[in-house]
């Protein structure tokens, strides 16, 4: 079979265009001024490896990159018989994540993965959690920040302290650092409003979950709970964030303890909500499910329908490995479930 891997990468960051957000015109966007700017995207090593990997089944591989150069490729070329996408998409919009797989619907081509309407909704941090409240699964308190903070005054101090911000349309912790962690509810407008102009996008102002910290692998179709794994702090004087400074530094800040020991009435209810989650919000193929466990009940806190696939730093592989799944046969289950469906010509029925 010929395979597209679809992918965006890491690149000087003064090549990435600053596209114009209406609303932001006051505050011009400086591509070097936030170290995150491109958090989410994989290096060259993890290209490499994950294409290496498809080959081992043998697979031809070719690299399509993402946005225009991918455009050009599946548009003048021999298509492939199937891209396996994990093209995070450039830009602040909340339908990046969506643009591959649309095109992909668009020229006919199957693809790993969730679907434009699912990789969209999921990427929109407010979108996602109103599927999930509707789908009657608990997630924290939250507002949505839209405007001028100061607008929403009445709202932010409503809800309960302490309060976690986070841009909206981001994934891989991006803009969640130590300071988005606010206790004190005289600071919570102003962090708001400088965390919406410094990333140009709605902030999502959500009440903070005391308890621990999961995320839970699923693979198939239908899905697969691979397990659950618990993020421990090695430092417990202090609310643990799983913020980008412990990601960053995860080998010196956190423990990843798989399979979580929480319980076995703790593992069912998570692993319920996780299977509830994916078919509210229409999940396909692979998914990462991130919660935090309170008095028992698992709070949704967000989806990676595109998880990272780096063998050596991402939150699903540390999953995998502690219950002696390879990076290889991880690779070779999504490759599995998205053939079957093309197979099948049948989609997963998710409500």
């Amino acid at each position: 079979m010929k395979i597209g891997l679809a992918f965006t990468s890491r690149s000087p960051v003064s090549s990435v265009p600053a596209p114009h957000v209406p609303g932001f015109a006051a505050a011009p966007f400086d591509p070097g001024a936030a170290d995150d700017s491109e958090e989410e995207f994989d290096s060259l090593a993890t290209i490499e490896a994950l294409a290496e990997t498809i080959r081992s089944f043998g697979h031809e591989v070719e690299l399509l990159g993402d946005g225009e150069p991918l455009l050009r490729r599946l548009l003048l070329g021999p298509r492939p018989d199937l891209v396996f996408n994990i093209a995070e998409g450039r830009g602040i919009g909340r339908a990046r994540e969506a643009r591959v797989p649309a095109v992909c619907e668009m020229l006919g081509i199957p693809h790993t993965g969730s679907d434009p309407l699912t990789l969209a909704a999921t990427l929109d941090k407010d979108c996602a959690k109103r599927l999930i409240r509707d789908a009657d699964l608990p997630t924290a308190k939250w507002v949505l920040v839209d405007r001028p903070a100061a607008e929403l005054r009445d709202e932010l101090y409503a809800l309960p302290l302490p309060v976690i911000l986070k841009p909206a349309y981001e994934g891989s912790s991006k803009g969640i650092r130590f300071k988005c962690f606010i206790d004190d509810r005289d600071e919570l407008v102003a962090a708001a409003e400088d965390l919406r102009l410094a990333y140009r996008q709605p902030v999502l102002a959500e009440e903070f979950i005391d308890g621990d910290e999961l995320t839970v692998g699923l693979v198939g179709n239908p899905p697969e709970i691979l397990g659950i794994m618990r993020i421990l702090p090695t430092q417990t004087d202090q609310p643990f964030l799983y913020s980008l400074e412990v990601k960053r530094d995860w080998e010196e800040r956190v423990r990843y303890e798989c399979p979580a020991q929480i319980g076995a009435a703790a593992t069912a209810a998570v692993e319920r909500a996780a299977l509830r989650a994916w078919r509210a919000l229409g999940c396909r193929d692979v998914a990462r499910f991130d919660f935090r466990l309170r008095d028992g009940v698992p709070y949704f806190l967000e989806v990676n329908p595109l998880p990272g696939l780096s063998p050596t730093t991402s939150d699903l592989i540390f999953l995998t490995d502690r219950i002696g799944i390879t990076h290889r046969d991880l690779i070779g289950r999504i490759l599995a479930a998205a053939i079957g469906r093309m197979e099948t010509r049948l989609e997963p029925v998710t409500r």
